[in-house]
């Protein structure tokens, strides 16, 4: 990591495009201003940091409903020979309802 010091006026520039001023000093924060074309997107690390976190809990627990509700439903196949009828002719009985 380049670490420099800068008095309030003063740049940095990285690459040609980019230019990081520092404006003020208010205690122990520095207040920045950045110049860069639309194209190059600037964000807060720690800001970026905690979407991508909050991105992947919310990701693993969409998979572990999802592993869940795949291992509760029940296989029709699966069901004795006495229930999977019963099952059956209901569902036929609602389909013949809504034909009429």
């Amino acid at each position: 990591m380049l670490v420099l010091t800068r008095k309030i006026g003063e740049s940095i520039l990285v690459g040609d495009e980019i230019e990081i001023t520092l404006v003020r000093i208010e205690g122990d924060q520095a207040r920045i201003g950045i110049s860069a074309p639309r194209h190059v997107q600037v964000y807060r690390k720690e800001l970026l940091d905690e979407v991508q976190e909050e991105n992947l809990r919310a990701a693993r627990a969409a998979e572990a409903a999802s592993r869940v509700n795949s291992e509760a439903k029940p296989k029709l196949g699966k069901l004795t020979p006495s229930i999977a009828p019963a099952i059956i002719k209901k569902s036929d009985k609602s389909k013949n309802r809504t034909d009429d």
